[in-house]
């Protein structure tokens, strides 16, 4: 019995000092290129109100209660969400905004676990187009450590960030034809008005 008992002490404690030398922090990176101006690209990530046309997570929880506070977009705009299992609940608030460059957010998760990340969005030329990288920035605690022994961060979240991206190609890519057709319409009403 004791012999036993000396394992098990044992094997956790190789557990423990396996668990505390896992990285300390962890980088989610994933991006593409948006056949669209940066400050078109950068409109939609700038502006809270527009991610419900391009979030991954939005159609995981079509009930999901948001709401947005602050400014309407840029520094200070803060967006807070109450979902399913899914989704969880949290909030991200923009703390830097440089036009058509980089967007910075304070992301904050309450459910299903509390984690404080940073996001950050850079827009940069490249060809025709924009390159747009979506990032996040987190501490691993312990319970974090641990559970990166079995699940992968760059496997868990980089998958979401492809679907939003590519969400953000389409929106992002429409809305130049988009404005091209509300200034002829506007213009054929004042022209028509014109006439009469």
């Amino acid at each position: 019995m004791k012999t036993v008992l000396r394992i098990i002490v044992i094997v956790v404690a190789l557990c423990l000092v396996f668990i505390t030398t896992r990285p300390a922090t962890f980088h989610v990176e994933r991006s593409a290129v948006i056949a669209a101006p940066a400050a078109t690209v950068f409109d939609q990530v700038n502006d809270f109100h527009r991610w419900a046309a391009w979030s991954p997570w939005g159609r995981l929880d079509p009930q999901m209660k948001i709401t947005c506070d602050g400014p309407a977009s840029g520094t200070g705009a803060s967006y807070r969400w109450t979902g399913n299992d899914k989704v969880g609940e949290g909030s991200m608030k923009i703390t830097s905004s440089t036009p058509a460059s980089q967007v910075v957010i304070d992301l904050r998760f309450i459910k299903p676990f509390p984690a404080a990340n940073v996001t950050t969005f850079t827009f940069a030329p490249e060809g025709a187009g924009t390159r747009v990288t979506w990032a996040m920035d987190g501490k691993n605690n312990f319970m974090a450590k641990a559970m990166s022994v079995f699940m992968n961060m760059d496997k868990m979240i980089g998958p979401d960030f492809e679907r939003g991206l590519a969400s953000l190609k389409g929106v992002a890519e429409s809305a130049p034809a988009a404005a091209a057709r509300a200034a002829a319409d506007s213009a054929a009403a004042g022209g028509g008005a014109a006439t009469k």
